[in-house]
């Protein structure tokens, strides 16, 4: 990131601290906005915080985000849930419907954030044009999200913001939906985490003075050493993640989890490392526990099964990085594989995973394998021998 930011900056469209990779990219952006405001001389007594607004203010304060609002880094808000109040639904609904105003409920939802944004611009006495980020890397790969990421962004625009878009994957089809892609012109800049989505949007027109080609911010989030725990022996753990959403996207659910049981009977069977289950999201409608604890109720009895507990992100990370061998669902799972070393397999779904494999290794073949394609039990075998062999090379 290499604009100014000396000015009064909102990170928006964070999902939570519960998806530890939401965590983990606005963890890495607060700390690299520090980092560079030092660089470029702002006086950090002078400079505003920036405001994260956030689906959940208070799950985030569990967990990393929480230690660095009170180390003065972030100043965390959360927006509000129309959703959650029948009155104001029918009520900004009913306004919708008749004048035509889609832009009314995102002013309902930011309007609280928004309000705590202003006192700290006004604490700052800032004059500043401002910034917003919209730092929900992956949110473009997702269709029915694509009419509430244009009012959102829109919602900064009416107000003078300047806006960036950081660390995204976008599918390339879904650049033929006109909407979307006057949506992102509208950004300033546009930070493509992986070659394939930076080329499909250089494809459409985009200039290369907008768009940038940068590793996803949470290949720098640091590394928190994690507790001991029993049967967990660092370097001899091969972690396994599988997450509801995977499965959610599989052809065929029951054989994803059956390859997944034959690739952790080999390791059991023909290597002496132990098993690590590591859940990197624990939303109550997405909580990787569930499938990854059924996996571990059949494997615990070997007495070399681990469950590794819901910790944040530089602590996940910790253990990640203490694996041997790393087979992960969850996109920023295998991030904090990647960025410590651990040879890692990806059970994929999108352009975010075949993209950033391909950034890394030249290819996505062997190193990823779509989840909607998998149709072989022996599959995650076969690419684990390919991994293994290739980093042992």
């Amino acid at each position: 990131m290499s604009i100014d930011l000396n000015r009064p900056i909102i990170l928006y469209m964070h999902a939570g601290s519960k998806n530890h990779g939401c965590e983990a990219i606005a963890n890495a952006t607060l700390k690299m906005i520090r980092k560079l405001r030092i660089e470029q001389g702002c006086d950090m007594d002078k400079t505003s915080i920036p405001v994260v607004f956030s689906n959940d203010a208070s799950e985030d304060r569990k967990y990393s985000l929480g230690e660095m609002e009170k180390e003065g880094l972030c100043i965390l808000t959360s927006e509000r849930h129309i959703d959650r109040d029948f009155f104001a639904h029918v009520v900004y609904y009913a306004w919708r419907r008749f004048t035509g105003d889609k832009q009314s409920f995102m002013r309902y939802r930011f309007k609280d954030a928004y309000k705590v944004f202003l006192k700290e611009c006004n604490r700052c006495g800032s004059q500043q044009t401002p910034l917003a980020i919209s730092i929900g890397g992956d949110n473009y790969c997702y269709p029915e999200m694509v009419s509430d990421l244009i009012l959102a962004h829109d919602y900064f625009l009416e107000r003078g913001f300047e806006t960036i878009l950081w660390g995204c994957s976008i599918e390339p089809e879904s650049l033929k939906n006109v909407a979307l892609l006057n949506d992102l012109m509208e950004f300033d800049y546009i930070y493509a985490r992986e070659p394939i989505t930076y080329q499909a949007l250089l494809g459409v027109g985009f200039s290369d003075k907008k768009i940038i080609f940068r590793k996803d911010p949470a290949f720098e989030l640091g590394v928190a050493e994690p507790k001991a725990l029993e049967g967990f022996v660092p370097g001899k753990m091969v972690g396994i993640n599988l997450s509801p959403m995977v499965l959610d996207r599989a052809k065929n659910p029951d054989l994803v989890r059956e390859g997944y049981r034959n690739f952790i009977r080999y390791i059991l069977d023909n290597t002496d490392n132990n098993i690590a289950f590591v859940p990197h999201v624990v939303w109550d409608s997405s909580d990787d526990r569930k499938p990854l604890t059924e996996l571990y109720n059949e494997f615990k009895d070997t007495g070399r099964a681990v469950m590794i507990e819901d910790s944040p992100a530089e602590v996940l990370k910790g253990y990640i990085s203490k694996c041997s061998f790393f087979v992960g669902a969850r996109t920023h799972s295998t991030i904090a594989a990647y960025s410590t070393g651990v040879p890692t397999l990806v059970i994929g779904y999108s352009v975010k995973s075949r993209g950033i494999a391909t950034d890394l290794f030249g290819s996505c073949d062997n190193y990823v394998l779509p989840v909607q394609e998998l149709d072989d039990p022996q599959a995650l075998i076969r690419s684990y021998e390919f991994i293994i062999s290739r980093s042992n090379g």
